[in-house]
């Protein structure tokens, strides 16, 4: 990174982009940036001394070192072509990533089709409590950083690794994790077994003095990485892993016996619930370990951590039921956040999902149609496009049909205002609304409970 002095990102208001770019701010580098929205984020850069343009204009472009740009960039971009002109060095955000974690002497990858956001935040508490100073690139907010970044010294880089389009491949690491491997993203994969072989290719590029941690109950990952040169390090409950819980009790959080290659440890508190988040803090102690953290740093840290924003995250109350919105946003998340939320109550649960990209909900319809058994009442809004064009191929009115055909009493709902509308008419004590879904569904929870 010390051959760039001056950077310029596209899409810098993104939330890992705007990561990056406050890293290399730090660093004492000269950075500017476009985005076409103004949020906070940009705002914080500028006030750190990056110069933005409120749209992509080629002119910005002019003696930078180096121009990174985002996956969803594409070459007729102004800036991109600019870059091209002037010869001028084009990385994609997931390169320059990979490059960074160079300067690091212990970079560290969370990877997973679920759980990244939430063991990043394990991790991060885990770091935070040893006094280590990481620095820490989160894909959401944790209130213990102030934020989605944290920037320390140049000892442990923490990040996660999203496996859309391969980009994690292009990472570095020396501790890899793996949650969970399953269907996803299949926009760009064209089976699970595709899938695989991404998860197959993270690992591979970690050293031979490197850790590759993975989840032993997971069917996707079994005899996967067994030919690795690094170490490997499972966790898990079912099968007997290097790391492992028993004795398990949810009340509603989960509380277990912490086993440690056959040793019993402690007795695990945690504040967040759900089976899920009991496999996310076996992954986060399992790689603590590896890195040889202290036992009492890391439980210390598992027992704070009390969530992440947007992850079973509560919202306030309206008309005595509790509000909740999740990120859930695959029908494994959908069928784990509705299976916690029955845990929690005997009255109704009342979900609105907004279905992520045209193509995940089209690949995935039935698995989706199926997940929602949980629930009394969803109500499906229209599908969140992101960075998809919608071809006709899909509705939510589709998604709604399934729904009811697998049992679940579903309704179409055209607007945020027509499901807040419904809560406001139907939602009683003891009830719990649940707003799901990775695009801006969090909205309806946020309106009806006048946050």
């Amino acid at each position: 990174m010390k051959n760039y002095k001056y950077i310029h990102f596209i899409g810098i208001g993104g939330i890992s982009m705007s990561g990056l770019a406050e890293i290399m701010l730090n660093k004492g580098c000269r950075v500017s940036g476009s985005d076409i929205n103004e949020t906070n984020l940009t705002e914080h850069l500028e006030s750190l001394g990056a110069t933005i343009q409120k749209d992509h204009d080629g002119k910005i472009i002019d003696n930078q070192d180096l121009v990174v740009f985002t996956a969803a960039v594409n070459s007729e971009n102004p800036e991109y072509k600019r870059s091209e002109e002037l010869g001028i060095k084009l990385l994609e955000r997931a390169d320059f990533l990979g490059e960074l974690m160079h300067d690091y002497n212990s970079p560290v990858a969370i990877s997973g089709t679920h759980g990244k956001t939430t063991t990043t935040g394990f991790m991060s508490s885990i770091l935070l409590k040893e006094n280590s100073d990481p620095t820490i690139l989160i894909g959401g907010e944790y209130d213990l950083i102030n934020g989605n970044i944290r920037i320390g010294n140049d000892e442990t880089l923490l990040t996660e690794a999203c496996e859309y389009k391969r980009s994690f491949v292009k990472f570095n690491p020396l501790y890899g994790v793996v949650l969970n491997i399953e269907e996803d993203h299949l926009d760009y994969y064209k089976d699970i077994d595709d899938i695989k072989s991404a998860f197959l290719e993270f690992g591979s590029k970690i050293p031979s003095n490197g850790y590759l941690i993975y989840n032993s109950d997971c069917k996707n990952s079994e005899h996967l990485f067994e030919d690795l040169s690094c170490s490997l390090r499972t966790f898990g409950i079912k099968n007997k892993a290097d790391i492992w819980a028993d004795n398990i009790t949810y009340s509603p959080y989960p509380s277990y016996d912490l086993h440690i290659d056959n040793s019993l440890i402690s007795r695990i508190s945690l504040k967040v619930p759900g089976e899920h988040n009991l496999y996310n803090s076996l992954a986060a102690i399992a790689c603590a370990h590896a890195m040889e953290i202290e036992v009492s740093h890391i439980v210390e840290g598992i027992e704070f951590f009390t969530g992440t924003k947007r992850r079973f995250q509560f919202k306030g109350v309206l008309n005595g039921a509790t509000v909740i919105d999740d990120y859930a946003h695959h029908p494994t998340e959908i069928k784990t956040t509705l299976k916690t939320a029955r845990k929690m109550t005997d009255k109704k649960i009342l979900c609105v999902f907004q279905p992520h990209t045209y193509t995940r909900t089209s690949s995935l319809l039935k698995e989706f149609s199926e997940s929602f058994s949980d629930a009394d009442t969803v109500l499906v809004v229209d599908i969140y496009a992101a960075r998809e064009k919608d071809l006709g191929v899909v509705h939510s009115r589709d998604l709604a049909d399934g729904i009811v055909k697998s049992g679940t009493e579903a309704i179409y709902c055209n607007s945020f205002d027509a499901a807040e509308k419904y809560f406001k008419e139907y939602a009683s004590e003891g009830d719990i609304i649940l707003t799901m879904g990775a695009g801006n569904v969090h909205e309806i929870g946020e309106n009806i409970t006048n946050i």
